[in-house]
């Protein structure tokens, strides 16, 4: 008798946990870009917590967690930080992550390039990602395809 109330426990466990793992894993990306002023990434989800580093204005991150008033977000090094979520905005930008990243007329290989971005280049998403590549535009108004391997934040 107990033991078939533990099995029907330990299966009832394994198919909640089952359940979150996949609507957890269906759940798409959240890429978000630091707003207009530069923001003060901690340790913990609180004004106490300890500051680990300034992010510029721009700066792309993913939003992996919100609790409350505050964002768990990764960088494109993949460090894991939390953030006041009123610092963040929707607009999307990426980050070049190619040492020379050619942005492209087309969204093909054999167009021509239009310019090219150094590593570290921030580039604001004009359209969504489709066949490996990412529309993109420049702060200085240049406009083109990049290679979706050669950016972090799409």
């Amino acid at each position: 008798m107990k033991s078939a109330r533990l099995a029907r426990r330990l299966l009832s466990s394994a198919l909640l946990l089952a359940s979150a793992f996949v609507s957890f894993s269906a759940h798409a990306l959240d890429y978000k870009t630091v707003g207009a002023a530069p923001a003060i990434m901690y340790d913990a989800p609180s004004d106490k917590g300890r500051r680990v580093f300034v992010a510029p204005r721009g700066m792309p991150v993913e939003v992996v967690l919100t609790y409350g008033d505050w964002s768990k977000v990764r960088d494109a090094a993949g460090s894991l930080s939390w953030v006041q979520s009123k610092m963040l905005a929707i607009k999307h930008n990426v980050m070049v992550t190619a040492a020379n990243a050619k942005i492209h007329a087309a969204a093909q290989d054999a167009s021509p390039v239009v310019f090219s971005a150094d590593k570290n280049v921030l580039l604001e998403v004009a359209e969504p990602a489709a066949s490996g590549w990412l529309k993109v535009k420049h702060r200085d108004g240049q406009s083109g395809y990049v290679k979706i391997t050669e950016v972090w934040g799409s």
